[in-house]
C-alpha cells in the first residue's frame, strides 16, 4: 500500500510536468484573435475633394471636416443630402460619390437656410454664400486689407498689431520690452514732506 501510494505521488508530478510540458510548447494561454477587416482592392487611403487630402481610414462625418470651411454641423448636412450613413468610411467610397459629394460642397449654399453658410450677405455680392478650402484664407485677407484701407477701428488695431475685439490690454496682449507695473522709488534717506503749520 504505502508503495502504491509513493507511485501515485510520483506519477502525479510526472502527468502535471507532461502538462506544463505540452503548455510549454504552446506558450501562454492567448486571447482569441480578431478578426483581421479585409481592406477592399478599391479602398483609397487618400480622397481628394475640393484640393484637400482627406485621411480614407476615417469615418465620412470626421474626414469632410478636415477641409477648412467645413465643420461638424455642414459635413452631418452634407452626408444625409447625398444618402452615405454617417458610419462609412471614405475611402470606401466610389469614385463617382466623392464626385457627388464634391458637388454638393460646391452648391451647398444653395441647398441650406441662410443661417448655416459661412458668410451671409457678403459685402460685394449682397449673396450668401459657403466658403470652403483656401478661398476661406484669402476673403479673410481681403476684409482684413479692406478695413486697414477705409481706415475703420478694426483696421486701425490689425495694423498696429493690437487686440480688435474689445479685450483688456493692460494686462494681456503685451508685447516687446513692456514692463510689469512700475512704482516710484523715493530716494533714500529722504523724510517724508511735513506740513507747514500757520
Amino acid at each position: 500500500m504505502p508503495e502504491e501510494k509513493e507511485a501515485k505521488q510520483k506519477g502525479a508530478p510526472k502527468e502535471k510536468d507532461g502538462a506544463k510540458a505540452k503548455k510549454g510548447e504552446k506558450g501562454a494561454p492567448q486571447a482569441p484573435a480578431k478578426p483581421v477587416e479585409k481592406k477592399d482592392e478599391n479602398f483609397r487611403y487618400i480622397v481628394r475633394i475640393v484640393n484637400t487630402d482627406l485621411d480614407g481610414n476615417k469615418s465620412i462625418v470626421i474626414a469632410l471636416s478636415g477641409i477648412k470651411g467645413i465643420g461638424l454641423r455642414s459635413a452631418e448636412a452634407i452626408t444625409r443630402m447625398a444618402g452615405i450613413p454617417r458610419t462609412t468610411k471614405i475611402g470606401d467610397l466610389p469614385e463617382p460619390k466623392t464626385d457627388e459629394l464634391e458637388k454638393l460642397i460646391t452648391d451647398y449654399s444653395e441647398k441650406v437656410p441662410h443661417w448655416m453658410v459661412n458668410r451671409q450677405s457678403d459685402w460685394s455680392s449682397g449673396a450668401d454664400i459657403h466658403l470652403v478650402g483656401i478661398d476661406v484664407e484669402l476673403n479673410r485677407r481681403d476684409d482684413i486689407n479692406l478695413m486697414k484701407m477705409i481706415r475703420c477701428y478694426r483696421g486701425i488695431r490689425h495694423e498696429t498689431g493690437q487686440k480688435v475685439r474689445g479685450q483688456r490690454t493692460r494686462s494681456n496682449g503685451r508685447t516687446g520690452m513692456t514692463m510689469g507695473v512700475v512704482r516710484r522709488k523715493e530716494a533714500p534717506g529722504a523724510a517724508p514732506a511735513e506740513e507747514k503749520k500757520e
